[in-house]
């Protein structure tokens, strides 16, 4: 007999503001030592592709306060959080467009 699959939800960490500084901060520490990201991201039991992140946000040009560069505790600011709904259901309705566009030439062949 198959037995159904367990449902683990998985959390998802979130690192403030402080932390994501200190591991690029100690990410280059060690780098000018010769210890690989990946090695460095086992320390800090932190993804090495998150240290690249990191560190490229905090490379931002013109010097952005440190709270713009990373907001809260993960979460984007409702502005752009907004943006990105209209930009998906903006390219939701291109689909449904689309869509019944298709078949409305499907039907009008038909009629024919």
């Amino acid at each position: 007999m198959a037995k159904a699959a367990k449902s683990t939800k998985v959390t998802r960490r979130t690192f403030s503001a402080a932390f994501k500084q200190e591991a690029v901060r100690r990410m280059a520490e060690r780098r000018a030592q010769g210890v690989s990201v990946q090695q460095i991201g086992r320390e800090l039991d932190v993804r090495p592709e998150m240290l690249r992140v990191w560190k490229h946000q905090l490379a931002v040009p013109g010097g952005a306060p440190l709270a713009d560069v990373f907001p809260g505790q993960g979460r984007l600011p409702s502005e752009q959080e907004e943006v990105r709904r209209l930009e998906r259901e903006v390219k939701r309705l291109a689909q449904e467009n689309a869509f019944l566009k298709s078949a409305a030439a499907y039907f009008a062949r038909e009629s024919r």
